[in-house]
């Protein structure tokens, strides 16, 4: 049964989507991060977590502590926000949930954005932050990256660009929602056109033209799903049942069970995408970030 408060975040998306809100005339990319960080920053309840920027190897992040967080268990998380807003700032409270069921520390990353820094400065600034983490002293097995929707996407594509590069994979990834096929061809996208309150085709269609500029959306660093997974760690995949990317999630999920890798999949039915940012105030959200922290203990105590 889904709760009144998973029921009162689907009205509250609902009339967001019948009656958007007018950006101020001239809104540039910054602007509109600063109304995204808000609008999710508000879904979580604060755990009382503990926020400081670094430089993290040349992108910005942010580390997110709670009381109990070991400094050499890490989740190094990437954002959603269609590669176009949002910031490391507005995931901070849902980090902190995380951060104090797994007992570690999150790094948000605040990649470079388009349209002005187009397809690979994202993936480059995620790669960058992985390898400063691990100059910093972190072990490999001590890490575990993750992000959502299209953070989610990068997470995979930043364990492939590792991987290739020689570096140390981490002990593993938690991709939330990923988007993780640019080409938006999977039959969800139709299937869940109307369910899905968050996410459209058309918008997404447009985001990632915009990000990929001329890029070809066949890479697998841009489209993860098309990757090859031979060799990346374990593999922790949340969906939720209403939305568009579905598809993506289950093929990310199917493509890394064809690698062997150790996979799992868990579709919140019923639910939108990345309810998970409704943690603290949503018993749906409360359960997905207790399995995502029991996942990422478990693999840090390997």
């Amino acid at each position: 049964m889904i709760s009144e408060e998973a029921r009162a975040h689907e009205q509250r998306l609902r009339e967001r989507r019948e009656n958007p809100p007018e950006p101020p005339p001239g809104m540039d990319p910054t602007a509109a991060s600063r109304l995204a960080n808000a609008m999710y920053a508000s879904w979580a309840t604060d755990p009382g977590v503990s926020v400081s920027e670094v430089d993290a190897g040349g992108p910005r992040a942010v580390w997110v502590q709670v009381e109990g967080s070991r400094p050499d268990r890490v989740l190094v998380y990437f954002h959603g926000g269609g590669y176009m807003i949002g910031s490391a700032d507005h995931v901070a409270n849902m980090l902190g949930h995380i951060a104090a069921g797994a007992g570690c520390r999150a790094l948000s990353v605040d990649y470079r954005l388009a349209p002005e820094n187009p397809f690979p400065a994202a993936v480059d600034d995620a790669r960058a932050a992985y390898r400063w983490l691990l100059d910093e002293g972190v072990e490999p097995g001590g890490i575990v990256v993750g992000g959502d929707s299209a953070g989610g996407a990068l997470a995979i594509a930043t364990q492939l660009a590792v991987r290739d590069e020689g570096l140390p994979l981490p002990a593993g990834s938690v991709p939330i929602s990923p988007w993780a096929d640019l080409r938006c061809v999977a039959p969800s996208w139709t299937t869940n056109a109307e369910t899905d309150l968050v996410l459209t085709h058309e918008r997404l269609s447009t985001l990632a033209g915009l990000y990929l500029r001329d890029a070809d959306p066949n890479d697998p660093l841009a489209s993860p799903v098309l990757g090859d997974y031979r060799g990346l760690p374990p593999m922790y995949v949340q969906a939720s049942g209403y939305e568009t990317l579905l598809d993506d999630c289950i093929a990310v999920t199917d493509n890394a069970a064809r690698a062997g890798l150790d996979v799992r999949l868990d579709v919140f039915a019923g639910m939108q995408h990345v309810f998970q940012y409704c943690a603290g105030a949503m018993p749906e959200a409360d359960d997905a970030i207790a399995r995502i922290a029991g996942w990422v203990e478990e693999r840090f105590s390997r």
